[in-house]
């Protein structure tokens, strides 16, 4: 956690995510819930979930969980590709009031449109960092659809403390990969006819 990072517990509110822009860094604390495509296609499908996420922070990530129920131990906690995630994102923002998520990489329209509607903003977390990430983790909780999914693909609980980011999608329907992907565009065009 950097000097100027926003601190947030869990359960985070809307009002607490529309304060939010694109730049800030922000340190989470409380419960995470990680989640990848199996999740999110059987979620936005209908698919019944057993934890509330109201108000939750939804990690795209698979973390290397081992031990057993009541002594499991997380040794890596990298984020996912968040992309893959689109097609998906909107819907379970909508469905199930999702205030924070986390990945790499970013996310596009629908989801930003999402975020400004129901209150949430992407988080980009350091990819390449899954032990530095590991330490920020505090203890493994519960863990559903770990059969049916696979324990990579598995919703788990994780309790962590000072996991950081940068809000890279808002409330307000900034994105910062909009930002970088026009002004990229602006500089290739001046580099082509110049």
């Amino acid at each position: 956690m950097t000097p100027d990072s926003i601190p947030l517990t869990t359960p985070i509110t809307e009002t607490q995510v529309r304060e939010l822009h694109t730049g800030d860094a922000i340190a989470i604390n409380g419960t995470v819930f990680t989640a990848r495509d199996r999740f999110h296609q059987y979620a936005a499908r209908g698919g019944k979930c057993p934890v509330d996420l109201s108000h939750a922070v939804l990690y795209h990530c698979g973390p290397v969980i081992t031990g057993h129920a009541g002594r499991r131990q997380c040794i890596a906690a990298g984020p996912t590709t968040s992309i893959r995630e689109e097609p998906y994102m909107h819907t379970i923002i909508a469905r199930f009031g999702i205030r924070v998520i986390l990945g790499k990489g970013g996310m596009e329209s629908e989801t930003l449109k999402a975020c400004a509607r129901y209150g949430c903003v992407y988080v980009q977390v350091p990819g390449g960092a899954a032990q530095f990430l590991q330490r920020r983790i505090q203890s493994v909780g519960t863990v559903h659809f770990l059969k049916k999914f696979g324990p990579a693909e598995a919703l788990w609980q994780l309790r962590v403390k000072d996991l950081p980011g940068i809000v890279t999608m808002d409330t307000h329907g900034q994105s910062l990969y909009a930002k970088v992907r026009e002004a990229s565009r602006i500089r290739m065009e001046k580099l082509l006819t110049g």
